[in-house]
């Protein structure tokens, strides 16, 4: 197939907004010319500017004439504001695509035939690409117009000039037929022409599909689609910023995502591609040099995973009954005979004995005609009992060999407890499971799904990339600085004389966070969680800093009493969690401000909380975290009080002369996104008019640090704005209970190396603590940066697998660590332990962990 191509070529596709600014056309010069370096020919094919479609489309649907005129100035003043940014002046080409245009206006209405609908909306594309030819040519590059009209035919199967498909055979001839004409050449995405020339459009998002069609003919080494996100996401990066960047699929994986939700890729556009195993790389034109996504043949030794976690909207959900069909043959010959009939696809089908349950195909505008709905199901009702849900949302976990890793994906699925599920589906090539719900909790579900099957397992996983929220993060100074421990190394090289293992903490960065926080206007109290660390020294520091404290045993609020001066019972917070009675009566004695997390004990205790003032816990519902074990909301925690349980909770605290003065949530930790605190306080002003005593909103911790060096940190700017917006005329106080936040950066855990191996694949470096100092790892699959402090100058060579000197498999601290050659005696560095290291830690095989030390 390639062999009969003289030159190779290279299609790169432009959406909407890749070709709308000045910026955007200079990174389609310079990518380019850097394939013309390499001795490729390139073909550009482009989408109308961003919006153009929309508003011929709106002519095509029918305006009256002063909407038709105002149309007609925003498309004449976007394309001319443009062409002028461009430095460009008149020229022949344009005029004449912009004549018919206008003409083509002239016969726009809602009576439009097919054939003229597609001649105005085409219009658009025409104009962008004649632009685009004299934007190439003005940078310097001799650039080829082409009618793709003249180089794409719809086949004989196609029945719409609105949804057209082409062949997408190889053609040497034409490969090397355009090799003569020039080296780059630009033409219309979206369009083609039928057997009797007629335009034709390729549906919506057809633009990606051109370029496809034009790869497979040209026999491309690459198709290049240029949008304005840099690549494929595990899920919609616009719900959910934790979504990460899936840096490799498969053609069928990438087809499935694109088929169940995601909007990067037209779904027709995978097939031309991967019959003539074409690579595609999706691309971002306001971030070049970012790698994108790469879709390519899969690899034999992939595995089973889940790589996304898709939705759809406007689901359409068909159930019909009939005890009759059992064992009748033919009923679902009959039943999809009365679909085609009518023109509808079947998209999801689920069947049992007496019940098959389908959807409907939402890519497909007939199905929303009411008229021709009724008419299909009163025909339909004539063979069986139908019930027509609208208005679902289908959510689908795609991967590769789903149906290998179902026991994996069972705990997940426990999110689906309680919700309305309207069918189930597993697909028959095992790319996806998909269930149909309520557009209710749609996106709760997508998050927690997500969170769940991906966030917390994609860690040092070479197919995913950075988050959404990192990408599009703007890294601050702060972000890039070097850590603390970098400038102290030498200090700490000597406080190790004599120390096979040692915590470290550097006060001056807990302070420094603890600044951050109280630059927080939205906030009235900021709360340390205990918890994280408490070591005496820390605890002083923060509360010099202005902290208070949230405790979650007994033992900790004493501890607090006793190690920080002038500290009073009423700056603590308790929000023990299944603790005995005895806590509580204690803590009420003190003076603390107690939560309270569980009805039971306001029904089994009542004359604890006669008269007294405290706050509920509740479940909003919705749990984040970097890990399954740490989120801390939703029905499989178990923390808080469920939203249906709070009447009568505080109908018994009112009946006992009781005040239910705050409420207390917590979603979960190492939450990087801001707008899950937002959320939760959206939620809880939701619950609020039920508590007319409530003063204090308390959204608990969880605000994540960066895991390694030149990751963005919490962005606490766009917190504030989004608890500033929520919280304008409320009488309310808001509080926050960080914990890691304030103290992980500040510690590290140095030890010693002990022993070196190899073993298979793997090198194995030995230090003389593990997971009895450190548990994060092994119980939660946490990152750490590692380096050793001993050689931090010399150049990384060797991947360790850093382990320690526990028996337990579990025992290991750091997979496929990039260090210099490394010796026994070397001081290794594990970063960001200042919070759950020590406080965690144990005398397992009677192994003392870390010592702690405070410079």
């Amino acid at each position: 197939m390639h062999n009969d191509v003289t030159h190779e070529w290279v299609v790169m596709k432009f959406g909407g907004t890749s070709v709308s600014s000045v910026d955007c056309w200079g990174t389609i010069c310079e990518q380019a010319r850097g394939h013309l370096a390499t001795g490729k020919r390139v073909m550009i094919v482009v989408s109308a500017l961003s919006g153009v479609t929309n508003l011929l489309s709106r002519l095509a649907d029918g305006v009256d004439e002063s909407e038709k005129a105002a149309i007609r100035a925003e498309l004449t003043t976007q394309h001319q504001e443009l062409i002028t940014a461009l430095g460009l002046e008149p020229w022949a080409e344009y005029g004449r695509h912009w004549d018919s245009l206008l003409a083509a206006l002239g016969d726009a209405g809602p009576k439009m035939k097919d054939e003229q609908r597609a001649c105005l909306l085409a219009h658009g594309e025409l104009l962008s690409s004649s632009i685009g030819r004299a934007v190439l040519a003005a940078k310097g590059l001799d650039t080829v117009w082409q009618d793709a009209r003249k180089l794409l035919q719809t086949t004989s199967a196609s029945t719409s000039v609105l949804a057209a498909r082409c062949d997408d055979h190889s053609d040497p001839r034409l490969a090397n037929r355009l090799a003569a004409e020039g080296s780059v050449h630009i033409t219309q995405g979206f369009i083609a022409s039928g057997a009797d020339g007629q335009t034709c459009l390729l549906g919506r998002g057809g633009s990606d599909t051109s370029a496809a069609y034009f790869a497979a003919r040209l026999s491309a080494s690459a198709l290049e689609i240029w949008t304005d996100v840099p690549g494929i996401f595990s899920a919609d990066p616009r719900a959910v910023p934790e979504a990460r960047l899936l840096r490799r699929l498969s053609f069928s994986e990438a087809q499935e995502l694109a088929s169940m939700g995601a909007r990067v890729l037209h779904p027709p556009s995978i097939q031309p591609a991967r019959r003539h195993g074409i690579p595609v790389f999706i691309k971002d034109t306001n971030r070049p040099a970012e790698p994108g996504t790469q879709i390519a043949a899969r690899s034999p030794h992939e595995e089973a995973q889940v790589k996304g976690v898709v939705s759809r909207d406007n689901i359409t959900v068909i159930t019909m009954e009939n005890s009759a069909m059992w064992h009748q043959a033919g009923f679902l010959a009959d039943a999809f005979a009365v679909f085609k009939r009518h023109g509808y696809s079947v998209d999801l089908v689920s069947t049992s004995e007496a019940t098959v349950t389908v959807s409907l195909d939402p890519q497909i505008p007939a199905h929303y005609d009411s008229g021709r709905m009724a008419a299909f199901l009163a025909d339909l009702e004539g063979l069986c009992r139908v019930t027509v849900h609208n208005g679902c949302v289908s959510i689908s976990l795609v991967g590769n060999a789903i149906r290998t890793i179902l026991g994996r994906l069972s705990a997940a699925l426990d999110v689906f407890q309680d919700r309305q599920v309207h069918m189930v589906t597993q697909s028959a090539n095992d790319l996806n499971l998909t269930l149909v719900v309520d557009p209710d909790h749609a996106l709760s579900l997508v998050r927690k799904l997500h969170q769940l099957l991906i966030a917390s397992q994609a860690e040092n996983r070479p197919e995913f990339g950075p988050s959404w929220a990192e990408l599009s993060r703007q890294m601050k100074p702060a972000d890039l600085a070097e850590p603390w421990w970098a400038g102290k190394a030498e200090r700490l090289t000597e406080l190790m004389e004599g120390r096979d293992a040692a915590y470290v903490y550097d006060l001056e960065t807990a302070r420094a966070a603890a600044r951050r926080l109280r630059g927080l206007k939205s906030v009235s109290r900021l709360l340390y969680a205990v918890k994280a660390n408490d070591h005496a020294g820390l605890l002083r520091a923060l509360a010099a800093e202005g902290m208070t404290f949230e405790c979650v045993s007994l033992a900790e609020i004493q501890h607090v009493l006793d190690c920080v001066p002038g500290t009073a019972a009423a700056d603590v917070l308790f929000t023990p969690n299944f603790a005995p009675r005895h806590e509580y009566a204690a803590a009420l004695e003190l003076g603390v401000q107690l939560t309270v997390d569980n009805s039971w004990v306001i029904h089994q205790w009542p004359d604890l909380f006669a008269g007294r003032d405290i706050f509920l816990r509740v479940d909003l519902e919705t749990g984040y975290g970097h890990h399954k074990k740490v989120i801390t909301s939703g029905v499989d925690s178990k923390f808080g009080i469920s939203l249906g349980h709070l009447p009568e909770v505080r109908h018994a605290i009112e009946s006992r002369g009781g005040r239910i003065v705050g409420l207390h949530a917590h979603t979960g930790s190492g939450v990087i996104n801001s707008e899950v605190w937002r959320e939760q306080l959206d939620r809880f002003l939701d619950v609020l008019p039920q508590f007319p005593d409530v003063r204090v909103l308390d959204l608990g911790g969880g605000l994540g640090v960066p895991d390694r060096r030149g990751k963005p940190g919490f962005d606490l700017d766009r917190l504030d704005k989004l608890l500033a917006e929520a919280l304008t005329g409320r009488n309310v106080e808001l509080w926050l209970e960080p914990g890691r936040y304030l103290a992980a950066e500040c510690g590290v855990l140095l030890s010693r190396v002990t022993q070196l191996k190899s073993k298979g694949q793997f090198h194995y470096l030995g230090i003389s603590t593990g997971m009895n100092s450190l548990i994060r790892p092994a119980l939660y699959g946490a990152y750490h940066d590692i380096v050793n402090l001993s050689r931090l100058q010399e150049k990384a060579q060797q991947h360790y697998r850093v382990v320690g000197p526990i028996c337990e498999s579990g025992d290991v601290l750091g997979e496929g660590r990039f260090l210099p050659a490394s010796e026994e005696g070397d001081i290794i560095l594990i970063a960001n332990t200042g919070a759950y290291g020590r406080v965690m830690s144990s005398h397992y095989n009677r192994r003392s962990p870390a010592e702690e030390v405070m410079l």
